[in-house]
């Protein structure tokens, strides 16, 4: 399935929004999104996949990565990128995207079983980029993230648009297990470190949370 593309943002937009773009007069930004969308590509085989993208702590910039690695998947014109977003304490994605979220977000499907997800997945004014946003805030998440219903929510959004990579944008590692949580879902995790905010062990002790063999790298970023 293939959803139906809304006008596109203009390149201002796209920069005033720090969104990555083919003409960012900041090369090396757009380049380093695409080298790891190639070696999320290269671990997946080429297919389509689930990349959760977990900050190590709060203020690390997990949201920045996640919406721009979605943006360089959405650069290929034979694929497109759907960013789901899961950090329901300090959303972001509703905000950056400059998206009015009139049918509820990934909390309110969640909670509501008679709610069909094509209602919180949005248009974002990017060629072949989807967002479905948190929804309504809440505090206690982690029997939300194991339930049937998540799960069966992925499976659906990875039928429905099969030419999608799935982006996650997870909560911090740090002080909560939904990251942990939310990695059996992925089949690729990415860390991000805040430049100055977290430590090497930090770093390390955040890495250890996860599946060896689904850790693609970790992201140093020094965007909040």
């Amino acid at each position: 399935m293939r959803a139906v593309e809304s006008q596109a943002l203009s390149t201002r937009v796209l920069e005033d929004r720090r969104l990555i773009h083919r003409n960012d007069s900041v090369r090396e930004h757009a380049d380093a999104f695409r080298e790891l969308r190639t070696k999320i590509l290269a671990a997946s085989g080429n297919r389509n996949s689930v990349t959760l993208v977990a900050p190590i702590a709060h203020g690390c910039g997990g949201s920045f990565v996640s919406r721009n690695l979605a943006v360089a998947f959405a650069f290929d014109e034979t694929r497109s990128a759907l960013l789901i977003d899961c950090d329901s304490r300090h959303p972001a994605q509703q905000a950056a995207l400059d998206i009015e979220a009139s049918g509820g977000g990934l909390m309110d499907y969640i909670d509501d079983p008679a709610m069909d997800i094509s209602r919180v997945v949005y248009a974002t004014g990017i060629p072949r980029l989807r967002l479905v946003p948190s929804g309504q805030v809440r505090e206690a998440t982690g029997e939300r993230f194991t339930s049937f219903r998540m799960r069966a929510m992925v499976d659906s959004l990875r039928s429905r648009f099969d030419d999608a990579q799935l982006i996650i944008d997870s909560p911090p590692v740090q002080g909560s297990p939904d990251a942990r949580i939310l990695s059996a879902l992925a089949d690729h995790v990415v860390l991000v470190a805040g430049y100055g905010r977290v430590t090497t062990e930090q770093i390390s002790q955040a890495a250890a949370s996860f599946e060896p063999e689904k850790l693609v790298g970790v992201v140093f970023n020094n965007t909040p």
